[in-house]
């Protein structure tokens, strides 16, 4: 590993976290913190993300590029107070204490994970409402709670963009079934359109990883046929270079 960039995954332990570290740890030193794991490996390490001391002294301070995918579970626009804490925690401080770490560790680039959800209200079943792809300059509307609090981490981004050496990446994630994809497609029509296969997420993040980009938010979506979202600027700024789309895994 001397010499490979050093890339900590923080809420790693998820769907998109082991795409991740499959798909990363060949070409980088990858370090998965989740408040998910048992027991402690070379490679993966529990840390309770929300506690500011135990996620400061989780974080290598060599790391290179943090990735930040901490989630919980939601389900309603509206949640109840408790649920609500716990989402601020997890969606927004814990993502906050990651910049503060950054910034203070001298790590050079927090990227994050945000959602297509910062924008759904512009969105039906995978199509766009707007008679064009959404961009990320279209102003945020979004449906539900959990949206509001990936745009407020979005903005606590640039702030630390602005007042630090912090590169910022916020990357607006997509659809990624946790089973196979050619089968969840037959399930799921919205897929079709908004999916973000397993060779395009890796190829995203990677992208991301090596982007000179001060501070960029982009959609991450497969160039699927009549997908909602515009990718022109992650083609543009991070090189991205999408590999497989729901057409070509639909003949497989």
């Amino acid at each position: 590993m001397i010499g490979l960039k050093k890339v900590t995954i923080i809420g790693g332990a998820g769907t998109v976290g082991d795409i991740l570290f499959e798909g990363l740890h060949h070409s980088y030193d990858v370090l998965v913190l989740d408040k998910n794991i048992e027991g402690r490996t070379k490679t993966h390490q529990y840390v309770d993300a929300t506690n500011l001391e135990e996620l400061a002294s989780a974080i290598p301070k060599e790391t290179d590029v943090i990735i930040n995918l901490l989630r919980m579970d939601t389900s309603q626009a509206i949640e109840r107070a408790e649920v609500f804490d716990q989402m601020t925690d997890v969606f927004f401080k814990a993502t906050y204490y990651i910049m503060l770490i950054a910034k203070e560790y001298r790590i050079p680039k927090v990227i994050f994970a945000s959602s297509n959800h910062v924008t759904d209200y512009y969105e039906e079943n995978g199509y766009s409402k707007l008679q064009r792809e959404i961009t990320t300059n279209d102003y945020p509307y979004p449906k539900g709670l959990y949206g509001v609090l990936k745009i407020a981490s979005e903005q606590a981004g640039f702030i630390f963009s602005l007042n630090s050496d912090l590169s910022i990446i916020n990357i607006r994630i997509g659809s990624v079934p946790g089973n196979k994809e050619i089968e969840a497609l037959k399930h799921n029509d919205r897929l079709l359109r908004t999916l973000l296969s397993r060779e395009d997420l890796v190829e995203l993040f990677s992208a991301a990883i090596e982007a000179n980009v001060k501070f960029g938010t982009y959609y991450g979506v497969s160039n699927n046929t009549n997908k909602p979202w515009d990718i022109s600027n992650a083609i543009e700024d991070l090189k991205y270079s999408p590999i497989k789309n729901t057409d070509e895994i639909a003949k497989e």
